[in-house]
This record gives structure tokens, C-alpha cells and sequence, in this order.
């Protein structure tokens, strides 16, 4: 029996040393496998540490105003006998743009032009025969009475002729006419829009705290939503003298060159102001960073003995955001090559392929939207 036992020891023994011998012999030849393979490169793009000038800014947002704007209505009522302009066309100050029928008012105006006529010639007549002696001074200032009335009514037809013909009050742009030929309206109906867009006003808030770097003649810079890829420029025109108390913010104008147009009132725009003196930094494309709680660092690229062009991870200081860029305070020098994409992949000496395609190079836009104290 107990033979049989040692002879069962012996052989699991034997069957064991079997198994592990031929996983340790797979384990010897598997790591001369990968040892003898050759290093596979990991496919990253790359961008160099630039030098910038960066200005302290703030952003706010606004609204723009129209310099001169006005819904146009009617002073009196009657019938649409012209319409004198199209829809959405600019206007000249002082262009005519709609009559009202004026048929019974200008026939009046006759009347009185020949009333006003005839008072002005009795006036002549009683002033020679005043000189002469041969009337009183009363009956004189009697006509020359009837003669000033005479012409007030005169002057009174003549503007309310005037009122029935609407014309622009300034120059701009005329927007979609209300009223029809032949439409009766009366005192105050609505007939068209005229806005004057060039320049064009954008008012907007700031804190309290910013009133002391606020100024007139203060640059600006904006972006609206409809023109995502365009900079619209101007400068600080004016700003409200009072704080409000409920919000301690307070309103500054701004205003800009509009030759095209595009900007128009009620619209949203995105306003960037540039405070204090600029200064140097270096950048580099937030997508090269990783931030992490014990540090930020970046992958930088160089070549080894061999040529090769590998990775070597290194902790940076990091300053303010713009947009898709990032400070460098500490850490690189300017023209440094840093990898920007795969960071994941990469490891500290690892062997890197640099795509220079620029449609896979990350943004490096200093966007105005980051508001920057």
C-alpha cells in the first residue's frame, strides 16, 4: 500500500514538473518572440511651443442698436394713393415714401392761397390810404390783421398736406412696407421701418469693478453667431455715468463701421475688450496637455542616437486659457516640438510617427469668448 502511494507521488509529481515545465518553455519562447520584434511606432501629430502676445481682456455680451431708427407712422388719416419705394431698398433722408390722397386738401389750399391773396392786396390798398390820411389806424391793423390770418391758415393747409406725405427722416435702410394703395389708415397706423446701420451701435454690460479700465476710444472687438467666422472691430464711444444699484454693473457703447451691412439691430454680439499693457507668452495647444491633479505634463519630442524620433514625457507649469491654446510659465522653451494627439499611447521613450497633415493638427484659435482676468 504504501508502495503504491510513493509510486503516485511520484508520478503526479512528474506530471506536474511536465505541465509547468512546458509553460515556462512557452513563456522563454514567447518572450524571445516579442524581444526579437521590431518596435512599432505610434502614429501622433505634433505642434512647437510658439511665442504670443497675449493683452489681459474681458468679454461681455450685448445688443446692437441702430444709430437712427424709427417705425414710421402716419400723422392723419386717409387713403394710400403711392407707394415710392421697395421693400428692404435704402432711403435717402427726406425721400418720399408713401402719399395719402390730398385731392380735397389741395383744393382747399387754392381757396386759401387766393384768400391769402386778397387779404395781402386790401393790406397794400389800406396802407397807402393810411399814409394818404385818408383811413384810420385801426382799420389799417384791422387788415393787417385779416392778412396775418389769411396766411397762417395758408401755412396750416400746406402742412397738413404735408403730414399725408411720409418721407424718410434720415438715411437707411427701409424694411417691409404695412400699407397698400388704396388703404384707408388712419392717425398712427404703422407704415415702414428705416434704420440706419452704418455705423451701427452694440451696447453692452460690465462690472463695477472694471469702470476704472474702461475707456472712450477703447478698441473692441466682436463676433455674432451669424457670421461665426468674422471679427467685427470698433471702439468705446461712450459709457453711462451711473452704476446700476440692482446688478452693480453699467452700460458702455460701443461703435462699429458696418459698410455690408451685416450687423443688425437686436442682434447678440460677443464683445472682447483688450485691458491693460500686452505681454510675451509661450503656447501651446491645450490637446498636448494632460491635466492631472498631481500635475500637468506633455510629451516632447526629440530623436534618439539611432534617429529615431520618440517621446519623453515632461511636468510643465501652466498659465490662462484662450480659447484652444495654453500658457507655459515653466517647463518648455519656445520652439520645443510637443506631440498633440494619441497621449494616451505614449509612454516615455516610446517611438512615435509624426503625421504632418494640417487637417489632423488641433486648433490653436485664441478665441474671445474666454473671458480673461
Amino acid at each position: 500500500m504504501t508502495k503504491r502511494m510513493i509510486i503516485m507521488l511520484v508520478a503526479v509529481s512528474i506530471a506536474f514538473g511536465l505541465i509547468f515545465g512546458w509553460k515556462a518553455f512557452g513563456n522563454y519562447m514567447m518572450g524571445q518572440y516579442f524581444a526579437n520584434m521590431p518596435e512599432q511606432a505610434i502614429a501622433t501629430t505634433a505642434s512647437e511651443v510658439e511665442a504670443l502676445t497675449w493683452s489681459r481682456s474681458t468679454t461681455a455680451v450685448g445688443s446692437f442698436r441702430a444709430v437712427n431708427g424709427a417705425q414710421l407712422t402716419t400723422e392723419v388719416g386717409g387713403i394710400v394713393t403711392e407707394v415710392h419705394f421697395e421693400n428692404g431698398e435704402p432711403v435717402e433722408e427726406g425721400q418720399l415714401l408713401v402719399s395719402l390722397d390730398t385731392e380735397t386738401d389741395r383744393a382747399e389750399l387754392k381757396r386759401l392761397e387766393a384768400a391769402e391773396r386778397l387779404a395781402s392786396l386790401d393790406l397794400q390798398r389800406y396802407q397807402r390810404l393810411f399814409e394818404e390820411g385818408n383811413s384810420s389806424e385801426s382799420e389799417l391793423q384791422r387788415r393787417q390783421s385779416e392778412a396775418q390770418q389769411a396766411q397762417a391758415s395758408l401755412e396750416a393747409q400746406k402742412a397738413r398736406i404735408r403730414q399725408k406725405m411720409i418721407r424718410a427722416p434720415f438715411a437707411g435702410l427701409s424694411g417691409i412696407r404695412q400699407v397698400n394703395v388704396g388703404q384707408y389708415v388712419s392717425a398712427g397706423s404703422p407704415v415702414v421701418a428705416v434704420q440706419a446701420l452704418d455705423p451701427i451701435y452694440l451696447q453692452f454690460t460690465l462690472p463695477a469693478r472694471e469702470l476704472a479700465t474702461v475707456s472712450v476710444q477703447q478698441p473692441v472687438s466682436v463676433r455674432v453667431d451669424a457670421y461665426s467666422n468674422d471679427t467685427f472691430t470698433g471702439e468705446v464711444t461712450a459709457i453711462e455715468p451711473s452704476i446700476n444699484e440692482a446688478t452693480r454693473s453699467f452700460t458702455v457703447q460701443a461703435t462699429l463701421e458696418n459698410p455690408e451691412q451685416k450687423l443688425r439691430p437686436g442682434m447678440f454680439g460677443r464683445v472682447s475688450l483688450t485691458m491693460g499693457e500686452p505681454r510675451e507668452v509661450k503656447v501651446l495647444p491645450q490637446t498636448a496637455v494632460q491635466f492631472d491633479p498631481y500635475g500637468n505634463s506633455v510629451y516632447v519630442v526629440y530623436s534618439d542616437e539611432e534617429d529615431k524620433t520618440r517621446v519623453k514625457r515632461r511636468f510643465i507649469k501652466t498659465g490662462e486659457q484662450r480659447g484652444d491654446l495654453v500658457e507655459v510659465v515653466d517647463g518648455l522653451a519656445v520652439g520645443e516640438q510637443i506631440a498633440t494627439s494619441g497621449l494616451l499611447k505614449l509612454s516615455n521613450n516610446a517611438l512615435v510617427n509624426i503625421n504632418d497633415d494640417p487637417a489632423l493638427q488641433p486648433s490653436s484659435e485664441q478665441s474671445p469668448d474666454t473671458v480673461n482676468e
